[in-house]
Parts: C-alpha cells; structure tokens; sequence
C-alpha cells in the first residue's frame, strides 16, 4: 500500500472488472463483509472511496471518517444508508442506465416463457418425449391481444414499455404521477390497473411504500386469466399470496426473477407448473455487468479527478470536491 495513493475500500465480492481498473490509481482495501468493518485505525484513515456490490450501513460509514465517496454496483441502492452518508457529505452513486436495455429484454423473455413455456418445450425435446409421445401440450397462454400494465414507468420500465409495442398489446402504467406524453393509459393506483389488465409486470424498487404490493387482492384482481412478472424486487411480492393463486387458479401463471430473499427461493413456487423462475439474471450478461463495473470505477474516479460522479443518486448531496 503505497501512502501516496488514495485508498478504495471494498467490502465482500465485486466484478474483478471494477478491481482491476481501480487497482490502476488507487490502493484497493479488500475487507469481508461479514462481521463488520475489521480495518485498523490507521487503515481506515485513509479510505476516502468505497466500490461496493450490496450493502454498506451507517456503522461501514461512520468506521471511515475520511470517506467521500461510496459507488453502488447496481441500479438499487437500497442496501445504503444514502440519508446518513449525506448527513456526512459523503456522495453516493450507482449504475443506472448501462442496464436497461438488458433487464428490458430479460422482462419481454420471461413474458413469453411464462407465456408459451419455451423451457418446457425444450426440455420435452431434449427428453425425448417428441418423438416417444408426440407433439408438445398447446401452451395454455398467448401473447396475442394481451392487455398489459407495467408498475413502474421509470427508464427500465419505460424500455419495457416500448418493446412490448411492436407485440400489438395494449399498454398501461401505474406510478405516482402520469407521464402525459406517453401514449399509454394511466391508473391512478395499483388496484385500479389490476382490474383493467390481465397482465401485470413488475419493475418497482425497494421502497417502505412497495413492500408486498403485489398481494392476495392484486393478484385476484388479474384473475384466472391473469399472469404476473416480476423483474423489479421481490420485496414487493406477497409470496404466500402468490404460491396460493397460482396453487388453486386464482392467477394463471406467473414469471419470476427476483425473490425475497434470495438465493433462498420459496419452496412453494418449485412445485407449480404454471410459474417460470429465473435466478435473477436480468443484467447478467458480460457486456451488460462490464459496463456496470465501468461505471463503478468512472464514478469513483471522476470524483477524485473532477469532483464530480457521473452518476450520483437523486439523495445524495452533490457538492464539487474542495
């Protein structure tokens, strides 16, 4: 470590990309994340960077008292105290935008997998029941003549909105204001938009206001027809609510990848023939987390160069560095 450097704390795992960049202007401080932050006095007076993938609370924040900057790998950056590291000036950023694209398309494929059960009917190919027992089972859903509402109109849902036009659907959307130069119907509140549609796709954060939103009175709002995606936080799902209308009819189908608590996905959902499940790999693409990690070190890096992130969160106080 040299002491003409500046230091970069990072906390548990994250793409080696962001190391690997970083590692060419600064001292990189790799600590586990478990347990607390296990750094010397010394140490920890000189991190004034942190690139994190995950969580970084108030005791992470208050242990460094020269941090300035704290870049999110990810969209999401719930798992960061943004109203405590303002507090302290300290300036947070994430990594919109460089993702959209790619959970936009993940959200239209796993609509259609839900739909027409692609994955089934590949694996009934490869199991050899074609030939053995003939034709796949006619999928019970189509695409065709869909009326969909996304909840959540921000840019992923947005992009998600856009692709589904070619599809010839009707599109909807539900957030606290309407966008009037939008050519989609606006409902004024979640139930409302439930009651209208038989599609419902999710891409909302993790806010105190969306947790378990998407519950037993949603869900029976869509109907039996009715199918559910969820590409924005599983925190938003009631999922005994969920596993229950997909169990007895009440929802038709459902396509899944985000959970509450993940990787631990509810043993309720494994059974169902009527759920698609992914294991939350919307951004996982190498281009995709490449130029997610790209904007992690950019951020870190325009900080101490111009004093400014590139993407600093809507929260944080952002201020030239002095």
């Amino acid at each position: 470590m040299s002491d003409n450097r500046i230091a970069v704390l990072v906390p548990g795992k994250i793409h080696p990309r962001v190391l690997e960049r970083l590692g060419k202007q600064f001292d990189i401080v790799s600590v586990e994340r478990d347990g607390g932050p296990k750094v010397d006095a010394e140490t920890a007076a000189r991190i004034r960077g942190v690139a994190v993938a995950g969580g970084f609370d108030a005791g992470w924040i208050d242990a460094f008292p020269k941090l300035e900057v704290i870049a999110n790998f990810g969209v999401g950056y719930d798992g960061i105290d943004v109203k405590h590291a303002a507090s302290k000036g300290i300036v947070v950023a994430n990594t919109p935008d460089v993702l959209n694209d790619e959970v936009a398309d993940t959200a239209i494929a796993l609509l259609l997998n839900t739909l027409r059960q692609f994955p089934k009917a590949e694996s009934w190919l490869r199991e050899g029941r074609w030939a053995k027992e003939g034709a796949f089972p006619l999928s019970p859903f189509s695409m065709k003549g869909r009326r969909i509402g996304i909840n959540g109109l921000g840019r992923i849902g947005l992009e998600i909105a856009r692709r589904l036009e070619p599809f010839k659907v009707k599109i909807g959307y539900h957030t606290r204001t309407p966008r009037d130069s939008l050519p989609y119907d606006y409902y004024p509140t979640l139930k409302e938009m439930a009651q209208s549609v038989d599609t419902l796709i999710s891409i909302v954060p993790k806010t105190p206001e969306t947790h378990k939103v998407i519950n037993a009175d949603i869900l029976s709002a869509l109907g039996p027809q009715g199918v559910f995606i969820n590409v924005g936080r599983g925190w938003s799902v009631d999922d005994d609510a969920l596993i229950t209308a997909l169990g007895n009819g009440t929802l038709g189908a459902a396509g899944l990848d985000v959970f509450y608590d993940e990787p631990n996905v509810p043993a309720g959902y494994l059974s169902l023939p009527n759920v698609s499940l992914l294991p939350h790999v919307a951004s996982a693409s190498v281009p995709t987390r490449d130029a997610m990690a790209d904007l992690v070190a950019d951020n870190i890096i325009e900080w101490f160069v111009k004093g400014m992130p590139v993407t600093p969160v809507p929260e944080t106080p952002v201020k030239p560095r002095g």
